[in-house]
C-alpha cells in the first residue's frame, strides 16, 4: 500500500512538471507548439469558450510568454512601457513600469519577453534591455542598445526577442562595432561581441543551430542573413538579402540544413543551404514575388505555409524547390502557428481561424471574430495547456480549446 501511495505521488509530480513548460517567442521560435495534444479539431460557430479576458494592457503588438505558471505580456500606456504578470486564471499579479516605449508609429510594445531559469528579459521599442527576477519581479540589470552598444534604432521601433543559449543572452543591436553580441544572462556583462556585417537590426529574432559542426547563431539583418560561431561570435558566413525597407519581420526558419527567409519588400523569399559543417552557405532557390510583413512562415513536412503582403495572399510552397502549390486570397494576411496537427491563423482582419493541413487548398475548419481589443491584429497567438491566448492591442483573451 505504501509503495502504491509513493507511486501516485511520483506520477502526479511527474505530470505537473511536464505540464509546466516554457513558452517564449512562437513557443520555441519555430511556431510549432509541440507540447499541445488533445486539442479540439473544430470549434462551435460562436467560437470556443472564453475563460477570461483582461482589458488594460495599453498599446502593444507583443505576444504572451509563459513560465512558472505565470503569463507575461507588455504594453505601452502614456509613453511608458509596462510588464504585466498574470496567473493562469487571469488574475493580475504585477504591473511594472520598465522604461519609455515606442509611440512614433504603430505605438506600443513590440518584442515578446523571454523567460528562462527564474529570470525574464524585456526589450522595449526604444532598445532598453531589462532583466527581472521572476519570483520577486525585482530588476536585476539593464542595458540600452543605443547608449551602451552604439546601435541605431530602426524605422518603427526595435523588435527582436533575445536568444538564450546556456549562459549566453544573444542580442543583435546592429551597431557598427557591436553588431551581434553575447551577454552573460546573469550579470549582463559582455561575453563576446561581433562586427558581423555592420548592418542595422531588422525586426526579427535570432535562432540557434546546434546540429552543425560549428554550432551557430543565425539572424537576419537589414541587408544580410548572417551566421556566427556561438562560442566566440566569429562571422562564419553571410548572404545578401536586401529589401526596399529596413524591416524584415520574419524570423528565419530552419530545417534539414536549410534556411527559409522572406523580406518585407523587394527581394522576396529565399532558401539557403548550409555547407561545410555550417561554415558556408549557398542559395537553393529564390522567389522575388513572395514577400511578408509580419505573419512568419510555418513549415510542416516538405512544405511551408505563410501569408504574403505583395500580393496579399496565403501560399503553400515546396520547401526544397520553391514551387508554389496553391495560393488563397480569401482571408487576408496574418500570423500562423501549428499545434496538434492543425494551423491556428490570426488574421489582420481580426478573425481567429482553425485550418487543416491540405496540399490543395487553405482548408478552413472553424473561425470566429476577435471582438475585444484595439488597433492592429498583429500579435501572434499562443497555446498553453489547452488554452489559446490572443492579444489584440489593449486586450488579452484566453479560450478553452481542449
Amino acid at each position: 500500500m505504501k509503495q502504491f501511495f509513493f507511486l501516485l505521488i511520483f506520477l502526479f509530480v511527474g505530470f505537473s512538471l511536464s505540464a509546466q513548460h516554457i513558452v517564449e517567442w512562437r513557443f520555441d521560435r519555430t511556431g510549432v507548439f509541440s507540447k499541445e495534444t488533445g486539442l479540439m479539431n473544430s470549434w462551435p460557430a460562436e467560437g470556443p469558450e472564453m475563460l477570461w479576458y483582461f482589458q488594460g494592457l495599453g498599446n502593444g503588438h507583443s505576444s504572451v510568454a509563459i513560465a512558472e505558471n505565470k503569463i507575461f505580456v507588455t504594453g505601452e500606456i502614456e509613453d511608458m512601457g509596462y510588464l504585466f504578470v498574470f496567473d493562469l486564471s487571469g488574475n493580475l499579479l504585477h504591473r511594472i513600469q520598465y522604461s519609455s516605449e515606442w509611440v512614433t508609429s504603430y505605438a506600443g510594445s513590440r518584442s515578446t519577453v523571454v523567460p528562462y531559469d527564474g529570470r525574464i528579459y524585456v526589450v522595449s521599442g526604444m532598445m532598453d534591455l531589462i532583466a527581472y527576477d521572476i519570483a520577486t519581479m525585482q530588476e536585476l540589470w539593464r542595458k540600452n542598445y543605443i547608449e551602451d552598444f552604439g546601435a541605431q534604432n530602426i524605422r518603427h521601433g526595435w523588435v527582436g526577442s533575445p536568444l538564450i543559449v546556456g549562459e549566453k543572452l544573444i542580442i543583435a543591436p546592429g551597431g557598427e562595432e557591436n553588431n551581434v553580441m553575447a551577454l552573460n544572462r546573469i550579470t549582463g556583462e559582455t561575453i563576446w561581441t561581433s562586427r558581423g556585417t555592420g548592418g542595422r537590426g531588422a525586426f526579427n529574432a535570432p535562432i540557434f543551430l546546434n546540429d552543425q559542426e560549428v554550432p551557430q547563431v543565425v539572424v537576419k539583418m537589414t541587408n544580410h542573413i548572417i551566421g556566427l560561431d556561438i562560442s566566440n561570435g566569429e562571422l562564419l558566413w553571410y548572404h545578401a538579402h536586401p529589401g526596399r525597407s529596413t524591416q524584415h519581420p520574419n524570423t528565419v526558419v530552419y530545417h534539414d540544413n536549410m534556411l527559409f527567409t522572406m523580406t518585407s519588400h523587394a527581394t522576396g523569399a529565399q532558401m539557403l543551404r548550409l555547407t561545410n559543417g555550417g561554415r558556408n552557405v549557398e542559395q537553393v532557390w529564390t522567389n522575388p514575388d513572395i514577400t511578408s510583413r509580419s505573419g512568419h512562415a510555418m513549415r510542416f513536412g516538405n512544405y511551408v505555409l505563410s501569408s504574403a503582403e505583395r500580393p496579399n495572399i496565403w501560399f503553400l510552397m515546396n520547401w526544397y524547390t520553391g514551387e508554389v502549390v496553391f495560393t488563397d486570397n480569401s482571408i487576408g494576411t496574418g500570423a500562423i502557428i501549428l499545434a496538434d496537427g492543425m494551423f491556428y491563423i490570426y488574421t489582420e482582419r481580426g478573425e481567429m481561424i482553425l485550418a487543416r493541413p491540405n496540399m490543395e487548398r487553405l482548408d478552413i475548419v472553424s473561425r470566429f471574430p476577435i471582438t475585444l481589443g484595439t488597433d492592429q491584429h498583429w500579435a501572434h497567438p499562443v497555446i498553453y495547456n489547452g488554452v489559446l491566448f490572443v492579444r489584440h492591442g489593449n486586450a488579452l483573451m484566453a479560450y478553452r480549446i481542449k
